[in-house]
């Protein structure tokens, strides 16, 4: 009995004595980080638990498993040890100024995510993400100042990859060849590097949807037939390399939006496939060698550079056929390969101009082509026979292969058809007398030798084998082979599939997995269509997407078009009795789908609309059906019916923020607490400086008042009705049409300028947190004159602390340290509402007010508190740079040359009253 107490109270000691070390690893490694810092986070302190310091979190055995110091202004080195930390999963240090050698994260084996771009590391070891089993992100762009170095082979043991972000980052040498490693691998994204050689084969049947291998130093080369395969892709970036031949057939891509293949090498006639790809938005192609007709893409395409005559080699400057002959030449060029000598001399659409190889007699007809001797490899192409013209054709000592074309022999004028010292073979057609042919120095002339891969239009006979019994047995093991190769391949999808089911499952039991999205570059996956709780979207909306795998469709620069008779079916014919609001555009109407999900569906006011206002309709609705953000509506599909316009949101049911301000007690509400009433703010914060993020795409918000801020269940705001704000004040979308009926919360520089600012929104912001503390509206004509505007009197109360007792509404009934809290936000509301812009701040400020006031607040689960569609913790340039890098063309974004000042939000701008005095009353 004593010795079995011995026993275990030995095993207690060598358990505790385990943790305490493995502790000690983590405090060591935490004390070597913050010793490298130049200057540390606030709170990081020796003496204190590192658990506890900004930005890490660690679980029960105090092992830290996330560090998040995204967009600090930190700088210092990392130090060795934290290849130590055993169980980390995250690692976001983006946008700060980290610099010296990157520390080895090798069989960290519970990595997911590595977010290290824009920083200014000089280094990267060999062997530094090897073994990283579970590794889902690695985000390494816009390190300006590493060494030369390879793509990291060892990343081939991480299966698990979704994103590769890793632009502007001095990678150089060939991509490995090792691709079908990464079944679920979404975004590679290596552009601005030194990469050379040619696309690796193993991207055929690959995933990947965003592909962005642009502007490589020294230039990628060979084909992109290898694209052909890659059916997922939604963006392709290619431009500025060295990439030869034919643009491949893309009939497969049909998620394709995005296609960038300007300033390569290609020749050869643009496929009919590019032209009919159903989601496309964006193409260049111009500054390249593409001949035949000027492609005719539709209506649908916004964005086509295609360059003209000295940029490509189009026949014409506008759609249209070529020349007769001009069109037969280039069949015959096609079935060489397009050679870029021949893409070099023949432009325009004369053949007989100046072509190379080419001679036409008095009235322009083609009587010779001389390829003698130019290393052209292919075959005859039968197309000749359409020069009834030619008289001499020399095709002699070259490298081509098949058979001689049998409609050679039709060519009414023909004299001399030299084919010696070539490759040719099979039956030798019969000409008439006086056709001098010669064949000397094929050796296979005169025999059937099958091509290996066929020539399909030699014109030649096939062989087909008698049937035998040997050849029999072998067709029939074919079949056997080909059925057991179907089941396996079966099996393995199988699985794979109960994988990927099992390990979604258990990443919402214990932790979601932090969204790719938080890396330098956005990804964009159908996590995301779970998180917004659209999983298993009706068909209703799916059937008209093109699908998603049975999640609601992410809109990858495309949208939903939902057909008006769906809408009139789910919104009971717009019956009175489902509608929401009424608004300045509109009625929205309530409608549910038929597996119960909710839906609100706004019918704007119809008006007559040119197919150039429908066209930036569809474009505006392109690109609003992108924003994915936890606190904006998500924008779902839209509808146009004759003049009739129809936009559907996702149903938020619990109303919006001034029902349950204004009107809970009619409409049997709770009054809001004051948690919620704070919580509410931050989250319209958030969404709205999310929207300022990405104004130099020039969005904006709109009409920024309580009845746009829409609450879910869980009284979690999001904020509705926001857009693309159209330059021209009497545009189709002018936001000025939309802010005329919201005084009360406009700035005053509106009303002499009219010209829409985010300063505005801020003042409105402020406008609505003071309602949020009085629970009175912004204008209210019952109350007497010098009370009626709620900015004017409360400016009047923020001079007396004591007054602002007061003003507080009387529901809340505050304690002292409620109070205390109040009386911060109020602070805020008057610097928001600030008569000046300048003495506004950003949003990113008020976020940062309000952030620290609810935190005491958050939800027990971390998935609770996580946006959908962006990483709070970047930097609000870094979300705009990543939204646009998604969404982008060269059109866009030039060169991804985006600025680095912004990095950081101020704890408090400058320029703006740090007090109120009488002054601001006036």
């Amino acid at each position: 009995m004593g010795r079995r107490r011995t026993t275990t109270l030995f095993i207690f000691i060598i358990f505790s004595l385990l943790f305490f070390l493995t502790s000690a690893d983590d405090k060591s490694a935490m004390d070597d980080f913050l010793k490298a810092l130049t200057t540390p986070p606030s709170g990081w302190d020796s003496s204190t638990d590192f658990c506890k310091w900004k930005g890490i979190n660690c679980n029960s055995d105090n092992k830290v498993t996330s560090i998040n110091l995204a967009s600090q202004s930190l700088s210092g080195n990392l130090p060795p040890s934290l290849n130590s930390l055993s169980q980390l999963t995250t690692l976001s240090l983006q946008n700060n100024h980290f610099s010296g050698i990157l520390p080895s994260f090798a069989n960290l084996s519970f990595l997911q995510q590595i977010y290290l771009d824009f920083n200014n590391f000089s280094s990267i070891p060999s062997g530094a993400f090897s073994g990283l089993s579970s590794l889902q992100t690695l985000s390494l762009s816009f390190n300006f100042d590493l060494s030369p170095w390879p793509f990291p082979s060892e990343l081939s043991d991480s299966a698990s990859l979704v994103s590769i972000y890793a632009s502007n980052a001095n990678i150089e040498g060939e991509i490995p060849d090792f691709f079908d490693n990464f079944p679920g691998l979404q975004d590679l994204r290596l552009s601005y590097n030194g990469l050379n050689g040619s696309l690796p084969r193993s991207f055929n049947g690959s995933a990947i949807q965003k592909l962005w291998l642009n502007n490589q130093k020294s230039g990628l080369f060979g084909t992109i037939d290898v694209v052909s395969g890659m059916t997922a892709l939604t963006q392709v970036w290619l431009h500025a390399n060295k990439f030869t031949g034919v643009i491949p057939d893309l009939s497969a891509c049909t998620e394709i939006f995005d296609l960038q293949l300007r300033d390569n090498q290609f020749s050869g006639i643009v496929s009919p496939s590019i032209v009919s790809l159903p989601k496309l938005l964006n193409v260049t192609l111009q500054n390249n060698r593409l001949q035949g007709p000027m492609p005719d893409f539709p209506k649908t395409v916004l964005n086509v550079s295609l360059g003209n005559e000295n940029t490509n080699r189009f026949c014409r400057n506008v759609s249209g056929d070529c020349d007769p002959q001009v069109s037969v030449l280039l069949q015959v060029a096609g079935a060489l390969g397009y050679p870029i000598k021949l893409a070099d001399s023949w432009t325009g659409n004369d053949a007989c101009n100046q072509w190379s190889f080419v001679t036409c007699d008095s009235s322009r007809k083609v009587v010779t082509v001389a390829f003698a001797k130019q290393g052209f490899s292919g075959t005859i192409s039968p197309a000749f026979a359409n020069l009834t013209s030619l008289t001499d054709l020399y095709l002699n000592d070259n490298n081509l292969t098949g058979t001689i074309p049998e409609s050679l022999v039709s060519l009414p004028r023909i004299r001399k058809i030299d084919l010696t010292n070539n490759d040719l073979s099979g039956k030798v057609p019969v000409f008439k007398t006086g056709v001098n042919l010669l064949t000397a120095g094929n050796k296979n002339i005169g025999k059937d030798v099958p091509s290996p891969g066929g020539s399909g239009d030699s014109g030649g006979n096939s062989t087909s084998g008698s049937g035998g019994g040997s050849k029999g047995s072998s067709v029939s093991a074919g079949m056997v082979v080909g059925v057991v190769i179907a089941v396996l391949v079966f099996v393995v999808v199988v699985m794979f599939v109960l994988y990927k089911c099992y390990m979604k499952k258990k990443h919402r039991k214990f932790g979601k997995v932090q969204n790719p999205e938080a890396g330098n570059e956005m990804v964009k996956t159908n996590i995301m269509a779970a998180t917004n709780g659209y999983a298993g979207v009706p068909s209703e909306l799916q059937s008209q997407s093109s699908g998603d795998h049975g999640d609601f469709p992410v809109f990858e620069g495309g949208n939903v078009t939902i057909s008006i008779q769906v809408l009139r079916q789910v919104t009971n014919n717009f019956s009175e009795d489902n509608i929401l609001g009424r608004g300045g555009f509109g009625v929205v109407y309530k409608g549910e789908l038929h597996d119960g999900t909710k839906i609100a569906v706004k019918r704007m006011v119809a008006t007559a609309m040119g197919t150039k206002g429908l066209n930036e309709f569809q474009a505006e609705i392109a690109v609003l059906t992108k924003v994915r953000h936890r606190h904006l509506v998500a924008l779902l599909g839209f509808c146009v019916n004759g003049n009739e316009r129809l936009l559907v949101y996702e149903y938020m049911p619990q109303g919006h923020l001034g029902q349950h301000l204004f009107e809970w007690q009619e409409l049997g509400h709770s009054p809001l607490t004051w948690k919620q009433r704070v919580t509410i703010a931050l989250d319209v914060a958030r969404g709205v400086e999310y929207l300022h993020s990405l104004a130099q795409t020039s969005f904006i918000h709109r009409d920024l008042k309580p009845s746009n801020i829409l609450l879910g269940d869980d009284m979690r705001a999001k904020v509705a009705d926001f857009g693309l704000v159209k330059n021209a004040p009497d545009g189709k979308y002018s936001v000025e049409t939309r802010l005329a009926g919201t005084f009360g919360y406009l700035a005053p520089e509106y009303a002499v300028t009219g010209r829409v600012t985010t300063k505005i929104d801020v003042y409105a912001f402020g406008v609505i947190l003071m309602e949020l503390i009085t629970g009175r509206k912004a204008l209210d004509e019952t109350m007497p004159d010098e009370r009626s505007h709620l900015v004017t009197w409360f400016r009047r109360i923020l001079i007396n602390k004591d007054n602002i007792r007061k003003s507080i509404d009387d529901i809340l009934n505050p304690d002292d340290e409620t109070f205390e809290i109040i009386g911060r936000v109020a602070e805020l509301a008057g610097h928001c509402t600030a008569r000046e812009p300048h003495q506004r701040p950003d949003m990113g400020h008020a976020v940062n007010v309000l952030g620290p006031l609810v935190e005491q607040w958050k939800p027990s689960r971390q998935e609770d508190d996580d946006p959908d569609g962006i990483d709070l913790h970047m930097s609000l340039p870094q979300a705009l740079q990543r939204w646009q890098a998604n969404e982008g063309t060269s059109t866009m974004i030039s060169d991804l040359s985006f600025s680095r000042t912004q990095a950081s939000i101020p704890s408090k701008p400058s320029g703006f009253a740090d007090s109120f005095d009488s002054m601001d009353c006036r």
